[in-house]
């Protein structure tokens, strides 16, 4: 065997259908389009999302709300895990945050909220802080930076 004498396996490949070529051919008058109706007719296309007469799904499920197009979205993470991954004394910034896998995304922000309790200083740089967590942190002698 070699590429010059390659052959597809027999009844690999099919003569291609001719349609409306008389009766003797099977596929003659209708040419396999049924009877009437819209198919049957040259030039046909249905419009995208066409469900053939049914009502389609982008009519069929409801409209709910409002979808905000420059709503800002914050990535958040807990005082309380600040403290158990952070040594005193370090700065936690959000790309130190995603080294150590507290992020889920790359999105644009992050935001830290108050649970939990924190005994040691970190220096805190983020974008946003809930007024619990800012506290919280300036208590436990740290500093909380909002980044622009």
């Amino acid at each position: 065997m070699a590429l010059h004498n390659l052959r597809k396996p027999k009844g690999a490949t099919h003569s291609k259908k001719r349609v409306g070529r008389g009766q003797g051919s099977g596929n003659g008058k209708t040419a396999g389009r049924g009877h009437k109706g819209a198919q049957s007719r040259s030039g046909y296309h249905f419009k995208r999302g066409f469900e053939g007469g049914q009502m389609p799904l982008h009519r069929r499920v409801p409209k709910r709300g409002f979808n905000n197009p420059t709503r800002v979205e914050y990535d958040v993470i807990n005082l309380d895990t600040l403290a158990e991954r952070f040594a005193a004394g370090s700065v936690v910034t959000p790309e130190a945050l995603r080294e150590k896998g507290l992020l889920p995304t790359k999105r644009n922000r992050v935001k830290v909220l108050g649970r939990g309790e924190i005994s040691i200083a970190l220096t805190v740089q983020v974008h946003k802080f809930s007024g619990k967590a800012a506290e919280k942190i300036a208590a436990a002698g740290g500093q909380a930076e909002a980044l622009a």
